[in-house]
């Protein structure tokens, strides 16, 4: 989001999706491994036909994509979804405050669901030239999100924030 990347500007419809902090988490829970609606609903702790809205609303601007089904309990057949990696190629700065808030909200989330124990923190207050900043963190950023999955390699998220120090 607004760190200075070159992007395209996201549609309505995906600055919409984008405006949940639900549906966030859905996306970066499927970033390398494909979730049923069932898996989903189980780990937010919400509702299956809640997250199905969600999940439609996600595969319809693009976010998720459906993998072949499968049989699941007693052999119902279940559709798997996986992000397509769309989230991280827009530019939302016209959204910035929607898109903004959902993203806080789901990184608030994913810390309550883990613990505050098991988050890595660090505050500073620098003297810099803040898109010379934006720049090379979007850089790094840009650098990490093209590595290949690694299923030996542990997951991570990583939430970032730029603000004024004053």
């Amino acid at each position: 989001m607004p760190l200075s990347r070159k992007r395209r500007p996201a549609t309505s419809e995906e600055a919409a999706a984008l405006s949940s902090d639900l549906r966030l988490r859905m996306i970066r829970m499927t970033f390398d491994r494909p979730l049923t609606n069932k898996e989903l609903a189980q780990r937010l702790g919400k509702d299956p036909a809640t997250t199905l809205h969600h999940v439609r609303k996600l595969v319809a601007a693009g976010f998720l994509e459906a993998m072949p089904a499968r049989a699941g309990n007693r052999g119902a057949k279940e559709i798997p979804y996986r992000s397509t990696g769309l989230s991280w190629q827009l530019d939302n700065s016209e959204n910035v405050v929607a898109v903004g808030e959902a993203m806080l909200h789901a990184f608030l989330g994913e810390v309550a669901d883990i613990g505050l124990s098991d988050v890595d923190q660090s505050r500073l207050v620098v003297t810099v030239d803040p898109e010379e900043l934006k720049q090379r963190l979007a850089s790094l950023m840009d650098e990490l999100a093209a590595q290949p999955v690694k299923p030996d390699v542990p997951r991570v998220a990583i939430y970032l924030a730029v603000y004024p120090g004053d």
